[in-house]
């Protein structure tokens, strides 16, 4: 276990805060990376301790976004019909497949997501272009059915790797929802990471993966660090930010898939 308030979690935490205040992604994506390769932490505690930090910085960011109306509420609820249930399907795996299994499988998804994830940030305005006539042609039951669906495959990938809830989670719903604007889109997808993160950080607490000290370091880091780079990002080239993102994403991924 890692010493409470530990400064080096604290300067993680405001980097990896800085770099989602600035771009809007990277929270799990880069965490838990971290985690893992600078400070050597078990990769299902890593997963278990950032899916926790996910919580905790995603309430707040959900108080903010109701405030201003930027939820719709019934899609979260759609998400979360199929990533609740999902979530706990694959803890049950994960406590089943025991320890060394886990861990191996946890790290071998990690690189998949983070892969997916650097795709989605380069290439979201394509992706959107090329499927967004298919997409409106569907009827609002197909819609909702295939938000279910989506809602699901977010929930296996946030709870075996804490990653998939922002870039991948926006970029399916900005397909889906045409007509909402961004700042809805991006609200509903973060007020629906509260549930579930919370309930897929709980399942790793029961089986013993997560460091409280760490955790409170990190959410220390955090907050001042997205303050910061909020009141910033409007002077900031987001584009070649998320470039960057991206590419350190797919090295990462890499790194663990080899």
């Amino acid at each position: 276990m890692s010493e409470f308030l530990n400064p080096l979690f604290v300067v993680s935490g405001f980097g990896v805060g800085f770099i989602v205040g600035l771009t809007g992604v990277g929270g799990g994506s880069l965490m838990t990376p971290v985690l893992i390769f600078l400070f050597g932490v078990h990769p299902g505690t890593a997963v278990g301790t950032d899916l926790l930090y996910a919580c905790g910085t995603k309430t707040a960011g959900t108080w903010v976004h109701n405030i201003h109306h930027n939820i719709d509420w019934p899609l979260v609820g759609r998400l979360a019909l199929g990533s609740l249930p999902a979530a706990a399907l694959c803890l049950l795996g994960l406590s089943w497949l025991g320890a060394g299994a886990a861990s191996a499988f946890v790290t071998r998804t990690l690189g998949i997501a983070l892969a997916a994830t650097a795709i989605a940030i380069l290439f979201r305005r394509q992706i959107l272009n090329r499927y967004a006539t298919r997409v409106a042609a569907l009827g609002m039951r197909t819609i909702h059915l295939l938000t279910i669906a989506m809602g699901a495959c977010l929930g296996a990938l946030v709870t075996l790797s804490s990653v998939g809830a922002g870039a991948l989670g926006a970029t399916a719903l900005l397909l889906l929802y045409p007509r909402h604007e961004v700042s809805r889109i991006i609200g509903s997808d973060i007020a629906h990471a509260v549930p579930l993160t919370l309930i897929a950080g709980a399942g790793h607490v029961a089986m013993g993966q997560t460091d409280f000290g760490m955790l409170a370091s990190l959410l220390l880091g955090s907050v001042p660090g997205i303050m910061l780079a909020s009141s910033i990002a409007p002077r900031v080239p987001e584009r070649v930010l998320r470039t960057v993102l991206a590419c350190v994403l797919l090295l990462v991924s890499a790194r663990l898939m080899a």
